[in-house]
């Protein structure tokens, strides 16, 4: 029914219904999703089959000390349609949601007048009207923090690439190195990043010029790993971006002068 589990999360995030933002790869999820409306959250692990490795990545870890941590609202195990039956009552027993998915395909042998949705059950709504017996709150004491912007990785890679904090950051960085063509102590301050991992001392992403730093050997190709990201974070540059102390200060416009009438 689907080859990878990147293909089967790829196909519920296509199907999702309006008002639902999917972060892939994020708060150690495959999937969080998010309602939009009031920041509601469903933690989603992806298998290609169903099983016990799948449902005890989708618990609490540390009993007591996991009472405090960043959760998700309801938590759930996505899997193709035809490989999560027999877990039903221990999954609803523990509070996980099975998100069964269905193929683009209908399969041969599924007869040709019937329709199945790209997924069920239905996402739970505001009203409640359609939670019925399927989603079960955890009540965490806090939500994910998401990040600044959607991540724009492949959910379900086996090795993923995630965009963390550290990794908007950064971005930021190159965008500052890319508009202004140097960058400055003050700058990784601004944007909250340590900075000896950039200097030549450290990993040599950078290197010195008469008290600035200009773009090294081995920096790194972030557009390449993020490139919508990138883009979006650069088009909204004039809105985070850090004074310059080494900018010439704007020339003031002369003021006007009272001509003689004769």
């Amino acid at each position: 029914m689907f080859a990878t589990e990147a293909a089967l999360c790829k196909r519920f995030i296509g199907a999702l219904p309006e008002g639902w933002t999917a972060y892939p790869e994020t708060g150690n999820w495959d999937i969080l999703l998010v309602r939009d409306v009031d920041g509601f959250q469903i933690g989603i692990q992806a298998k290609l089959r169903m099983g016990l490795h799948v449902i005890n990545q989708s618990l609490d870890e540390y009993g007591a000390w996991d009472a405090d941590r960043m959760a998700p609202d309801c938590r759930a195990v996505l899997v193709p349609d035809e490989h999560a039956v027999g877990y039903e009552l221990i999954c609803a027993y523990i509070g996980l949601t099975i998100i069964r998915v269905s193929p683009t395909k209908r399969p041969d042998h599924y007869p040709v007048w019937s329709e199945r949705p790209a997924f069920r059950p239905l996402l739970p709504d505001l009203q409640h009207s359609t939670w019925r017996d399927d989603w079960h709150e955890w009540a965490p004491a806090f939500r994910h923090r998401l990040p600044e912007y959607v991540p724009d990785v492949l959910a379900g890679s086996p090795s993923p690439v995630q965009l963390t904090s550290w990794k908007v950051a950064a971005i930021k960085i190159a965008v500052i190195l890319e508009k202004r063509g140097y960058l400055l102590r003050s700058d990784f301050k601004h944007v909250n990043i340590d900075h000896r991992r950039w200097l030549p001392s450290g990993g040599g992403w950078l290197a010195l010029d008469a008290g600035r730093y200009l773009r090294g050997p081995h920096f790194p190709n972030f557009k390449r790993q993020h490139p919508r990201v990138y883009e979006e974070i650069a088009g909204d540059y004039d809105k985070w971006k850090p004074a310059d102390p080494l900018a010439p200060p704007p020339v003031a416009a002369p003021e006007p002068k009272q001509e003689n009438l004769l």
